[in-house]
């Protein structure tokens, strides 16, 4: 039997279809989530946080918040595509929560 596995990239914001979607990470008081935007939303998003990154008293935090990257959606991190993957080779994950960095690893090593 032959399957297709198809992947779609939505704007969480929108709900527009995009190949230009990114997924960036927001912390604030120490809670983050992770939103998929595209490049114009994201601009958007930075627009309006402008003047309170800006602000004279703002101070950059270093750790978590300063060590995430915005990841493009498709890459290796994309964890829908890694969890879709590892359930179609018989690995164990949960549809929420981390993805376990051993199966991270079987997905880049297969891609």
């Amino acid at each position: 039997m032959a399957q297709k596995t198809v992947v779609t990239y939505i704007d969480d914001l929108t709900g527009e279809e995009s190949e230009e979607i990114s997924t960036h990470t927001i912390l604030v008081n120490g809670a983050g989530v992770e939103i998929d935007l595209t490049p114009d939303n994201y601009d958007d998003l930075l627009e309006r946080l402008s003047p309170y990154l800006t602000a004279d008293g703002a101070r950059r935090v270093r750790g978590t918040a300063g060590k995430s990257k915005p990841r493009k959606a498709g890459s290796s991190q994309d964890t829908a595509a890694v969890r879709a993957w590892a359930k179609e080779n018989g690995f164990e994950v949960n549809d929420r929560g981390r993805v376990p960095a051993s199966v991270r690893e079987a997905y880049d090593k297969a891609h």
